[in-house]
């Protein structure tokens, strides 16, 4: 029988190294190498399609890799997949309980799959955890999206898991409700508790300690966010005034310019050669009623250009 997790046996609650996973002819998960450290909350990001999903399942056992190697939790990917089946929380992104049953009726539920001896008491303080006692008796397919969200948590958090695994688990969900599932992260990972998230939101991700960045299953950059903005090395200006989408059009065929993204009142302009791009900037306003300033590369700047320069592994040949 294997022994039990000790929290402090290693370094990372995920450590792997060159997972790969083919479907078909499609190589979906290229050499992927990943470190999650106890307590931290690492952000997972890339365009659909890119291979998120398949490299959570691959690190938490729930898919085999055809190579590669790895633990979650102190357990071997491979040979201990049923160890971490049981020391992790999983939420997808599709919210997946009952909807004909009460908030407390699906939490209940959930304690019985994992034969939880104390239901009652388990359920009663998730309830509280998640702040769900004044809707406990409310039928779940009456619920708001946030709503959902938050019991869909608290249903993975009933076994008190060490590692949390959240597939965009706030997708279609509002500002407000994204904000407060934040806070109970922070929270979570402030308790001890790691999480590895994948998500769209630029302001999410600014908000984990950590980011990979995933592309048509290839890593491209990690690290803090600072780390993965100055990997790329790029130079950034914000030009304000009229008729910003056809100078977008006429800087993207400029020397020094690598990328041009409007921002709402804001043309971003972005490049490696960094006086080749002030040049391309300057020649650009010079002579009218345009601003130009440069800023800071903001994350958002990064992963647009990241995403521009990768391959869809999907797109057929001609």
């Amino acid at each position: 029988m294997n022994e039990p997790i000790d929290a402090h046996r290693t370094q990372y609650v995920i450590d792997v190294r060159k997972l790969n996973k083919h479907f078909g002819d499609k190589h979906v998960v290229n050499d992927v190498s990943l470190q999650v450290a106890r307590g931290e909350i690492f952000g997972f990001l890339g365009p659909n399609g890119s291979g998120k999903t398949t490299s959570i399942r691959l690190m938490c056992g729930l898919l085999t890799p055809d190579s590669g190697s790895g633990t979650c939790l102190g357990y071997d990917i491979v040979r201990e997949s049923e160890e971490i089946k049981r020391n992790v929380g999983y939420m997808t992104q599709r919210f997946s309980y009952w909807e004909d049953l009460t908030i407390r009726q699906n939490l209940d539920f959930v304690a019985r799959i994992y034969q939880m001896a104390n239901r009652r008491e388990v359920v009663d303080r998730s309830l509280e955890a998640l702040g769900l006692q004044s809707r406990a008796n409310q039928l779940t397919g009456s619920l708001s999206g946030g709503w959902k969200q938050r019991l869909a948590l608290a249903a993975c958090m009933l076994h008190e898991p060490k590692l949390l695994l959240l597939d965009e688990p706030t997708a279609g969900v509002d500002p407000t409700a994204r904000r407060d599932f934040w806070e109970e992260l922070h929270r979570l990972a402030a308790n001890g508790i790691s999480v590895l998230v994948s998500t769209h939101y630029m302001d999410e991700a600014e908000r984990c300690h950590k980011l990979a960045y995933i592309a048509y299953g290839k890593l491209l950059a990690q690290g803090t966010a600072n780390e993965v903005i100055a990997s790329q090395g790029l130079a950034t200006w914000s030009i304000h005034g009229e008729r910003l989408s056809a100078l977008s059009g006429r800087l993207r065929k400029t020397p020094g310019v690598d990328q041009t993204v409007v921002f709402g009142s804001a043309l971003h302009v972005s490049g490696s050669d960094h006086a080749a791009l002030e040049r391309a900037v300057y020649d650009a306003t010079k002579d009218s009623a345009l601003r130009a300033e440069q800023i800071d590369t903001g994350l958002e700047d990064v992963f647009i250009y990241l995403m521009s320069r990768s391959t869809d592994n999907f797109k057929v040949s001609s």
